[in-house]
């Protein structure tokens, strides 16, 4: 199974047991991949930084940093780590399993920055800039540099004024965790066409501007 991971990130593990703990909930058994999900969170941001900041050079900092926050939210992790069947791999818990774990976008995103600091402790920081640039290549290519300037919400607001549509409809799903470390599960709607997306976040504001985020990805690659 891992040699068609493999085959889907072009790259080869030499050290196969960095994969596997990187495949590894914490449920399932130690060493598990957390600490490799903190060092491929720094890498992965390094990483989109450096490819917007050549891709774009007429960009202001705000604007920049605004696009690589929409390249390495949790949902376009998850979104990346399921086109690689990513939820196939992991290492889950009994518990983790039964609830369905292996979908849950937390976890899929954990699981692919884990992997990119697996990656890195192997090949260094070019090995992983080029695993990175691969994964990402498609969704910097389809990035409007107009919208920039502007967060999800907004932009979405207006393009579907643009197209002569009504405006979205958001919905609060459900609010998990304790009342000091709360995430929000929001959906994004726009019945006239059939649309309805979905954002997580650690409050509401961001939790809606992830699924209009995810809301434009959809509209402009239609």
């Amino acid at each position: 199974m891992t040699a068609r991971l493999e085959k889907s990130l072009e790259y080869g593990f030499a050290q196969p047991e960095l994969l596997r703990q990187a495949l590894t909930h914490r449920s399932h058994s130690s060493p598990h991949n957390e600490r490799l999900e903190f060092l491929g969170d720094s890498v992965l941001n390094c990483v989109v930084a450096s490819l917007l900041y050549r891709r774009f050079p007429s960009l202001k900092e705000g604007e920049l940093s605004r696009l690589r926050a929409n390249l390495v939210r949790q949902e376009s992790l998850a979104d990346i780590a399921m086109d690689l069947s990513l939820g196939t791999e992991l290492r889950l818990g009994e518990g983790e399993l039964k609830s369905g774990g292996f979908r849950r976008p937390s976890i899929l995103a954990d699981a692919l920055e884990a992997i990119f600091g697996a990656i890195y402790l192997e090949a260094g920081f070019d090995g992983v800039a080029r695993v990175i640039e691969h994964l990402y290549r498609a969704r910097i290519e389809k990035i409007d540099p107009c919208d920039a300037s502007k967060d999800p919400k907004t932009a979405l607001q207006e393009l579907l004024q643009a197209r002569h549509l009504p405006v979205p409809h958001y919905s609060l799903l459900a609010t998990r965790g304790d009342a000091h470390a709360q995430e929000f599960d929001v959906t994004c709607a726009v019945p006239a066409i059939n649309l309805e997306v979905s954002g997580s976040g650690i409050s509401r504001r961001g939790a809606e501007q992830q699924a209009a985020q995810a809301a434009l990805e959809k509209l402009r690659g239609t």
